[in-house]
C-alpha cells in the first residue's frame, strides 16, 4: 500500500490545551440533547477528493460508496454490492461476482457490472494517475459477463485480491469520457452508500444526509456534519465547548475525558505505524549493519509510555501485532545501546573528537525530517534523534512538508506513517520490494533492496494456500530483521472522545487512515439514537 498520511496543525501548547479541557467540568453546556438523529464529528483531516478511483476510502467504510464487499467488526469480509462473496477459480486467477439486485446510485440509476468494470479499469489506467494503482497491479483484465455479473482475471494467484474488492464503485455514466483527475464528480459524487453528500465547504465542513434507499435500510442517524479542525488542541477545546459530538484526539488529550459524565473515551487498536525511513544512499545508513545499529539505539517502549501515554505498542516491521497469525514477535528489536555502539565500531565508524563518529573522513549524520504540522510525529522524531545521538550519530529532528520529505528522501531520514490490518501484502509490498526502489512517489522511499526480502514478499503475494503465505511472511520478517530498511517505532492506538447518546458502536482494528472514514463511526449507519434523545 502506498504511504498515506494525516495532516494535523500545531496549535496551543499541549499543557495549555489539557488545562483548558480539564477545566470544563461535566457534559457540554449547550441546548442540544445527548444523542439524537444528527451528529457533529470533529475531524483532523480533509480529503483531497471523494472519488474512490483517486484513492478516497480504498479500504471501504466510506459513507458515500459501497464496494463489492465490506467488513464487519472483526474485519471479516461480507457481501456488499455483491450478492454473495465472489467465487474464485481453482487456479486462483479468475474471480467472479454477482451483483446484488435492485441497488441504485443516489441519482436513481441502477448499478451494473459495467460500473464495476469502469471503476477498476480507471484505477489502473495511466491517465488517471491514481495513487492506489500499485495496489491493483495483479489485475490483468475485468469484464462484464452480463448486466449483473463481473469477472476479474488476475496475472497471478493473489489471495489478497479479496481485500481489493472493498473499493467503492463509481457510476460509469457520471465519469466516462472525462479527465478523472479534474472531474466535478470528485467534489460532488454520486454513490450507493448509506449517506449522500449535501454540502462541502473546503477547509470548513462536510454535510451528509441518510440515503433512504440504501440496500441495508435507511440509517437512524440521519444527518452528519464533519467539521475539519486540523489542530489537535482546537478539536479538544471545541469538543469541551459542546461544538462536537465526537472527535479524534491524541492520547494525552483524550484521557482528560476519562470518568467525566456524558462522555466516553474510545481506544481502538490499529496497524498504523510511525517509522523512520533509513535511506540507503546516506553513508551512515548505507549498510545492514549500521541500520541495525540505529534500530537497537531506539527505546520504543519509552515512546509508547510517554509520547503515546500507553496507547500503542513498539514496532519493528510494518506487520502489526493486529495481524496476529502473520506477526513474528521474536523479530522485534531490543533497546540495546551498547550493542548498537559495537555494531558501529565493527563497521568502521569510530568516535571523533566531538563524540560524533567518523569513517573515511565522513561524519555520521542523520537528519530526521517530520511533517511540521504533526505534533505526534515531531515528538517521536525528537525522541528518536535523541536516542540515535547517544551512539555517536549526529541526528537532528527537522520540520518539513511532505513534499520536501519526499524530495530529500535520498539524503535524509523521514518520519512516515502507514499500514493496515487487512493483509501483510498491503502493509509491506510496495514499501519494501526493490521493484519500487527507483519508482519515486510514496513507495519504497528509502530505495531499499534485499533479494531475500523480495523473494519472501513475492511468495506471500502469490501463494494460494494460507499456510504457505503465513510461512512466507514469517520468512520476510526474519530476513528484514537482519537487514532493516527502516526504524519502525510504534503502532498507535487511535483515541477518540464521544458524547453519550447512541448505541450500536462496535470496535474495529483500524488502518492508518482514520478519524474521518475509519473511527468509532465506521458503522454509523448502524447506530441507534438514545430513545429519549430529541434534537
Amino acid at each position: 500500500m502506498a504511504i498515506s498520511w494525516i495532516r494535523a496543525a500545531v496549535g496551543l501548547p499541549v499543557a495549555l490545551s489539557v488545562a483548558l479541557v480539564s477545566g470544563c467540568g461535566g457534559p457540554p453546556r449547550d441546548d442540544r440533547a445527548l444523542g439524537g438523529t444528527s451528529i457533529v464529528i470533529g475531524a483532523a483531516s480533509e480529503p483531497d477528493n471523494l472519488n474512490p478511483v483517486l484513492g478516497y476510502a480504498p479500504n471501504g467504510a466510506s459513507k458515500l460508496f459501497d464496494g463489492l464487499v465490506d467488513r464487519d467488526a472483526d474485519l471479516t469480509l461480507r457481501p456488499a454490492l455483491a450478492a454473495e462473496l465472489p467465487r474464485v477459480s481453482t487456479d486462483g486467477l479468475t474471480w467472479t461476482a454477482d451483483l446484488r439486485p435492485g441497488v441504485t446510485f443516489s441519482d436513481g440509476q441502477p448499478v451494473t457490472a459495467e460500473d464495476v468494470v469502469f471503476t477498476y479499469e480507471a484505477v489502473v489506467a495511466p491517465a488517471s494517475q491514481s495513487p492506489i494503482a500499485a495496489d491493483y497491479e495483479a489485475l490483468e483484465s475485468v469484464r462484464a459477463v452480463d448486466t449483473d455479473t463481473v469477472e476479474f482475471r488476475l496475472r497471478y494467484p493473489y489471495q489478497p485480491w479479496a481485500q481489493r474488492l472493498a473499493l467503492g464503485i463509481v457510476p460509469k455514466q457520471a465519469l466516462a469520457g472525462q479527465d478523472i483527475r479534474t472531474a466535478p464528480f470528485n467534489r460532488n459524487p454520486v454513490g450507493t452508500g448509506p449517506y449522500r453528500l449535501v454540502d462541502w465547504r473546503a477547509g470548513e465542513r462536510m454535510v451528509l444526509t441518510a440515503n433512504p434507499d440504501h440496500y441495508r435500510g435507511a440509517p437512524q442517524v440521519t444527518d452528519v456534519t464533519i467539521v475539519f479542525a486540523a489542530d489537535d488542541n482546537v478539536r479538544a477545546q471545541r469538543m469541551a465547548a459542546g461544538e462536537f459530538d465526537a472527535a479524534a484526539l491524541p492520547p494525552k488529550l483524550a484521557r482528560t475525558y476519562e470518568g467525566r459524565p456524558g462522555y466516553r473515551v474510545v481506544s481502538s487498536r490499529s496497524a498504523d505505524y510511525r517509522g523512520i525511513g533509513l535511506p540507503v544512499d546516506l553513508p551512515i545508513t548505507a549498510t545492514a549493519q549500521t541500520r541495525r545499529a540505529v534500530n537497537l539505539a531506539i527505546d520504543r517502549q519509552a515512546m509508547v509510555d510517554t509520547i503515546l501515554a500507553g496507547q500503542g505498542t513498539p514496532a519493528s516491521s510494518p506487520v502489526a501485532p493486529a495481524l496476529a497469525q502473520w506477526h513474528v514477535p521474536s523479530t522485534a528489536f531490543a533497546f540495546d545501546r551498547a550493542q548498537a555502539a559495537r555494531l558501529l565500531d565493527e563497521a568502521g565508524w569510530r568516535p571523533g573528537p566531538d563524540g560524533v563518529r567518523v569513517k573515511d573522513g565522513v561524519r555520521a549524520e542523520l537528519p530526521v525530517l517530520y511533517p511540521g504540522d504533526d505534533v505526534l510525529r515531531k515528538e517521536l522524531a525528537v525522541a528518536a534523534a535523541s536516542n540515535i545521538s547517544e551512539i555517536g550519530v549526529e541526528a537532528r529532528a527537522e520540520s518539513a512538508t511532505f513534499e520536501q520529505m519526499l524530495q530529500r528522501r535520498t539524503g535524509t531520514a523521514g518520519l512516515w506513517g502507514g499500514g493496515d490490518p487487512y493483509d501483510p501484502d498491503s502493509a509491506a509490498y510496495t514499501l519494501l520490494h526493490s521493484k519500487y526502489a527507483d519508482t519515486g512517489g510514496y513507495v519504497n522511499m528509502t530505495r531499499y533492496r534485499n533479494a531475500e526480502v523480495d523473494a519472501a514478499l513475492d511468495r506471500g503475494r502469490q501463494a494460494g494456500d494460507t499456510d504457505a503465505r503465513v510461512a512466507a511472511y514469517h520468512d520476510f520478517q526474519r530476513a528484514y530483521a537482519d537487514d532493516p530498511g527502516w526504524a519502525f517505532l510504534v503502532f498507535l492506538n487511535h483515541t477518540y472522545v464521544l458524547r453519550e447518546g447512541w448505541t450500536g458502536l462496535r470496535d474495529q482494528v483500524e488502518p492508518h487512515d482514520h478519524g474521518l472514514i475509519h473511527g468509532p463511526w465506521w458503522n454509523l449507519e448502524e447506530w441507534t439514537p438514545a430513545a429519549a434523545a430529541v434534537r
